[in-house]
């Protein structure tokens, strides 16, 4: 199994997915590949637009994405991929239409097969069992919050540690922390912007700048770099 998990497709100040193409290029190989795109959590513009936005940058670094949307058969799409790009946005509706079209157990398999897989915020959360560790606002009801379930730990993209001078409600930490409350058996790994998980095998990284912040149930939070061990989630 290959996984390239990303917290966030653009830091501050920087292009679309600018800062993790490298990392894309090196995980998916020199080899010019077409990936399969799935852009269901985009919802503020087109899957047109969202396939073309992916390219940009993908074609940046001598590969390509062709969306989903432009098949008339989506199962059969994901079983002749050669690989997997799931782009963000909102969590749910790319819960709610991978559900519809009957996408779930066919990604699953084509990932344990070893198809490589790549997912930036959104596209990062339905790797793990369940969507419930997302930021996003639930503006669909999918089917079930239950998802790929590629990993055995659930991921927050956007990981942050403070809140805006002037809000009283709660801190990320507080969130996932009820969260690990009433799920005592989950590891939550914060990912922080800026940086990702790679998996592949029975090995994973933590790949950019900042360090993750790891949650669960009666244990102090953990702070872990790249040159941590992370292999205890797997």
């Amino acid at each position: 199994m290959k996984l390239l998990l990303i917290s966030n497709s653009t830091n501050a100040g920087e292009e679309y997915l600018d800062y993790p193409k490298h990392y894309i290029r090196e995980f998916l190989g020199e080899k010019p590949v077409k990936a399969l795109f799935i852009p269901y959590a985009g919802v503020l513009f087109s899957f047109e637009d969202y396939e073309k936005k992916v390219n940009t940058r993908f074609r940046e670094i001598g590969h390509e994405v062709v969306s989903i949307h432009r098949f008339d058969d989506p199962v059969k799409a994901v079983m002749e991929a050669e690989a997997i790009v799931t782009g963000g946005g909102n969590t749910f509706r790319l819960t709610q239409l991978m559900q519809q079209n009957g996408l779930i157990e066919p990604v699953r398999e084509k990932v344990l097969a070893g198809v490589p897989y790549v997912g930036w915020s959104a596209g990062s959360n339905v790797t793990c069992p369940t969507i419930r560790t997302t930021n996003d606002m639930p503006v669909v009801e999918p089917e079930s919050f239950n998802v790929f379930n590629l990993v055995n730990f659930q991921i927050n993209p956007h990981y942050l540690d403070a809140n805006p001078d002037g809000h009283a409600g709660e801190t990320r930490e507080a969130r996932i922390s009820e969260f690990v409350e009433l799920n005592p058996e989950v590891y939550v790994v914060g990912l922080r912007e800026g940086t990702m998980l790679l998996i592949e095998g029975e090995k994973i990284l933590l790949k950019g700048p900042r360090k993750a912040r790891i949650f669960k149930k009666g244990r102090e939070p953990l702070e872990l770099g790249e040159k941590d061990d992370f292999n205890f989630l797997l």
